[in-house]
């Protein structure tokens, strides 16, 4: 890729970013922690992502909140708030009404520590995570059904399994919302295992490259059966990837390996059944030169390095079925936007596209034919973030308002269950004037353990 940038983008941008973004499990909603420019307080705020054109909404409370609530936007168009308080944590549901806020108590649960899981695959679903001094306890925080009595939740957080040792990460094996992976700390070692949430939190192990290794599952993608993964299985930190159920060695690409730079994956491409080296991954790169994002497929042996939109959320974003790579930012001009990169741009497949046709834009340039590259461009020289806005990226605009929008299409395609599927939860506690949608998935297969040919043998792919 070869990147033409004037003095003016050149210079990088250095201003934070205000908060993370959070999306919803279907892409609908997210929400962060906004500061507001005036009194300086924390205040949550949810944006739109369905539509025509994304929307900020503020959701402030009768106080600022502290710095460290965490925020989790459901399917429903409300978000879950996790404040700290003393001993304890509270939650409530957040909606807007009107021109004030709505808040649903969830209760409390006495943990000093409680971490929020990434949303259920059905969007509705809430789970934490409530880690002690020699096992951790998997909390229910919102199960979605409706109450009998109004204005109170269904049910006050519930204890879903104990699990030994300290458990982090998080991250959902099916559509169903049965099987969670978490990272479990046993004896100074980390190894990724399998929940069973249908089976009383039944714990299996589900990524063990080596017995001294750290193994830990990054990133999930239940079409495909694409995993991402970090380990230190060759003596120090790669990343590298798998498949759910399958019995071929873990790889570790070298195009993976950037000098002075940390990758983090945020997004899979979505839709790729059964094509787990079709299926594209985004990343976010770290280096002291700025951030900036990646493209990967195992399929094809390199990393794509390109310039983000301006103010992106670094870190966060979502694909959908047909390849397109979608970016939150914000800028002082537009406080909500989406920068929306096509699949030509990504080299990414769309998911009507057989694994083995060619990309989009193969006939444009000559691809190595078979060793690993780590830039796409003449060299390896970071893309700094900041002002670069690649042609790639057409920016929706946006606007900000307080007013409901119509039900949002999902951006992940709906498939219907398997026959020995159970059917899905009922749809979520219903909220005046505020849009919901609920799709149902396919059953989940059992996780296999994936292992690890010798190193030294291994095909670097």
């Amino acid at each position: 890729m070869t990147a033409c940038v004037t003095a003016e983008a050149a210079t990088p941008d250095t201003r934070q970013h205000r908060a993370a973004l959070t999306i919803a499990a279907d892409g609908s909603y997210a929400a962060r922690l906004a500061r507001h420019e005036s009194t300086g307080g924390w205040f949550p705020e949810r944006w739109t992502l369905a539509g025509p054109e994304p929307y900020a909404v503020p959701l402030p409370g009768h106080q600022p909140e502290e710095a460290d609530a965490g925020l989790l936007p459901l399917a429903d168009g409300r978000v879950l708030i996790r404040r700290r308080a003393a001993d304890r944590c509270t939650l409530g549901l957040l909606y807007p009404t009107g021109p004030g806020t709505g808040e649903l108590p969830l209760g409390a649960v006495e943990a000093a520590e409680l971490t929020l899981l990434p949303a259920a695959p059905c969007g509705s679903r809430a789970y934490a995570l409530a880690p002690g001094e020699h096992s951790t306890v998997l909390w229910l925080v919102h199960d979605g059904r409706p109450s009998t009595v109004p204005g109170r939740p269904r049910s006050v957080p519930a204890c879903v399994a104990e699990i030994e040792g300290r458990c982090t990460g998080g991250v959902w094996l099916d559509r169903t919302g049965r099987l969670l992976a978490l990272d479990q700390e046993l004896d100074g070692r980390t190894k990724t295992v399998a929940v069973d949430l249908e089976r009383g939190g039944e714990v299996s192990p589900l990524l063990e490259i080596t017995e001294e290794s750290n193994d830990r599952l990054l990133l999930a993608d239940p079409d495909s059966g694409l995993l991402v993964l970090r380990s230190d299985a060759a003596g120090h930190d790669r990343l590298g990837w798998g498949v759910l159920g399958s019995a071929l060695p873990v790889r570790f690409p070298e195009c993976l390996r950037l000098p002075d730079a940390a990758l983090q994956p945020f997004a899979v491409q979505s839709g790729q059944a059964l094509a787990p080296e079709s299926s594209a991954v985004a990343f976010r790169i770290d280096a002291a030169g700025g951030t900036w994002l990646g493209v990967w497929r195992p399929a094809e042996r390199k990393l794509r390095q390109l310039p983000p939109p301006r103010g992106w959320l670094a870190g966060t974003g979502l694909w959908t079925p047909d390849g397109e790579l979608r970016l939150p930012f914000e800028t002082p001009a537009v406080p909500c936007g989406v920068a929306r990169m096509p699949a030509p741009a990504t080299g990414t497949r769309s998911g009507d596209e057989a694994p083995g046709a060619p990309s989009a834009d193969a006939g444009r340039r000559a691809d190595p034919p078979a060793a690993d590259t780590a830039s796409t461009g003449p060299s390896a020289t970071p893309l700094p973030s900041g002002e670069l806005a690649p042609t790639g990226f057409p920016v929706r605009t946006a606007r900000w308002v307080r007013v409901p929008s119509t039900p949002p299409p999902l951006y992940l395609r709906t498939y219907a269950p398997h026959p020995a599927a159970s059917p899905p939860s009922a749809a979520a506690e219903s909220v005046p004037q505020e849009p919901f949608g609920a799709s149902a998935h396919p059953s989940p297969c059992r996780p296999v353990p994936l292992q690890q040919a010798p190193l030294a043998a291994r095909e670097a792919r």
